[in-house]
C-alpha cells in the first residue's frame, strides 16, 4: 500500500496524490492510502465506506466545517506520472487529475494533518465515482445511508475554480423532446411526414431562445438552454416517424427542479417530454456568518458557479456551501491539464488562515 506523507510540501503532495492512479471505479489504492495515512495521526476519527473516506475532528467547537473532494479522475491518458515545469514556488504540475481535482485533495490532506486544534471542528470527506453517472457518486451515497457523518454548519467543495470563490451552482435538467411523424418508404415520401425535418421546429425554437441572466443572492448566474443529441430514423430507404432531440438546461438557483421541468415544458409547448436527468442547483450561502469569514480571509470577491457540483447535495441538507479549489475548470479533462503551484500554495494557506481564526 501506497503512504502519503501529509506533513510535506503540498506541492509534493499533490504528485504523490496523482501519481496513485484513481479512475472512477478504481480508487481503492488512493483511498487505502488516505485511509491509512490519516488514521495514524491520532487526532482524527476515520470512517470508511467503499472507496470514500471521512476523517473528523473531535475538539468539541461550536462550529464543523466540511471540507469535500472527489478522488476519482477521468481516464489516464499517458499523462501520468505529473510533470513538474519550473520550481516549486512559480512552476506548474502536468498530469492527470492536477487540476480535476487532486491539487485540491492535496490541500485537504495538509490541513487534515497540520490542524490539530483547529478554531472549528472540521470534517473532510474524500469520495469516489463522481465523474460518472450521478447513480454512483460516493457523495450521493454517504447522504443516503451515512447522512450523520456528514453533519456540519458550513462546506467548502475544493473543486477547481482556478483559485476563486465560486458561490453556489446552476442546476441542470436533461429533457428528450419527441418529435414524431409518419413512416413511409423514402421512394413514395410525400405518403409519409419525416419526423426529423419537422424536428427544425424544435431546434428552431432553441435558436430563439434567450436565456436569462438571474440574480439570486448578488451573484449573477447565467442560463443556458442547448440540443446536446439529437436521434432518428431506423433505415436509409425508410421515412423516419420519430426524432428524439436531447435538450440540457442550466437553471439559475433561484428554480428548483420542478420549476426548471415547467419552464421547458412552456418552451416546447406541444411536445411530449421525458426527463433524463435532473439535479438541483444550490443558492450561494453568502448569509452565513463563517462563509463570509472565509471570503475576508481571501480578501477577494466571489462570483457564481456556472457549472453543476456537490455544493448541491450539501445545501440539500441544510448546509450552505461553497466552491473553491486550486486549477483552472476549463484544463480539467485535457490530455494537457495543469496547475500552476501557486494556486495550490494560495489556497491550503487561505484556508488554513480561516479554520485557524473564529472570526
Amino acid at each position: 500500500m501506497p503512504l502519503l506523507d501529509v506533513a510535506t510540501d503540498v506541492v509534493a503532495l499533490t504528485r504523490q496524490v496523482c501519481d496513485i492512479p484513481s479512475v472512477s471505479g478504481e480508487e481503492g489504492p488512493l483511498a487505502d492510502a488516505i485511509e491509512s495515512s490519516l488514521a495514524q495521526l491520532g487526532h482524527l476519527q476515520v470512517l470508511r465506506q467503499g472507496n470514500a473516506v471521512v476523517a473528523r475532528t473531535t475538539a468539541g467547537r461550536a462550529e464543523r466545517v466540511v471540507l469535500a473532494g472527489h478522488l476519482d479522475t477521468v481516464p489516464v491518458s499517458d499523462n501520468l506520472p505529473v510533470r513538474a515545469v519550473g520550481d516549486d514556488q512559480c512552476g506548474i504540475l502536468h498530469g492527470r487529475g492536477t487540476v480535476d481535482m487532486k491539487g485540491g485533495i492535496a490541500v485537504m490532506l495538509r490541513l487534515a494533518g497540520a490542524l490539530r486544534e483547529p478554531a472549528h471542528d472540521l470534517t473532510f470527506v474524500f469520495y469516489d465515482c463522481e465523474e460518472v453517472e450521478a447513480t454512483r457518486n460516493g457523495l450521493g451515497r454517504l447522504v443516503r445511508e451515512q447522512p450523520d457523518w456528514l453533519v456540519g454548519d458550513v462546506a467548502v467543495l475544493l473543486e477547481p475554480t482556478g483559485g476563486r470563490l465560486e458561490g453556489g451552482c446552476n442546476g441542470t435538467i436533461r429533457v428528450e423532446v419527441t418529435v414524431p411523424g409518419v413512416a413511409a418508404h423514402s421512394a413514395r415520401a410525400w405518403t409519409g411526414d419525416n419526423a426529423i425535418h419537422r424536428a427544425s421546429d424544435v431546434l428552431g425554437r432553441l435558436v430563439r431562445y434567450q436565456p436569462q441572466q438571474v440574480d439570486v443572492d448578488g451573484l449573477v448566474y447565467r442560463e443556458g438552454l442547448n440540443a446536446v443529441g439529437i436521434a432518428g430514423g431506423i433505415a436509409g430507404n425508410v421515412i423516419p416517424d420519430r426524432c428524439l432531440v436531447t435538450v440540457n438546461y442550466r437553471f439559475a438557483p433561484d428554480k428548483d427542479e420542478a420549476a426548471a421541468l415547467a419552464h421547458l415544458r412552456e418552451v416546447f409547448d406541444g411536445y411530449h417530454l421525458v426527463v433524463t436527468d435532473s439535479s438541483p442547483g444550490a443558492r450561494p450561502g453568502l448569509h452565513h456568518p463563517a462563509i463570509r469569514s472565509l471570503v475576508r480571509a481571501a480578501d477577494e470577491s466571489v462570483g457564481p458557479k456556472y457549472g453543476w457540483t456537490d455544493v448541491a447535495r450539501f445545501t440539500a441538507l441544510g448546509i450552505p456551501a461553497i466552491n473553491y479549489g486550486p486549477g483552472d475548470p476549463e484544463l480539467a479533462h485535457r490530455v494537457d491539464e495543469h496547475v500552476p503551484v501557486a494556486q495550490i500554495r494560495r489556497c491550503e494557506s487561505v484556508l488554513a488562515r480561516w479554520l485557524q481564526n473564529p472570526d
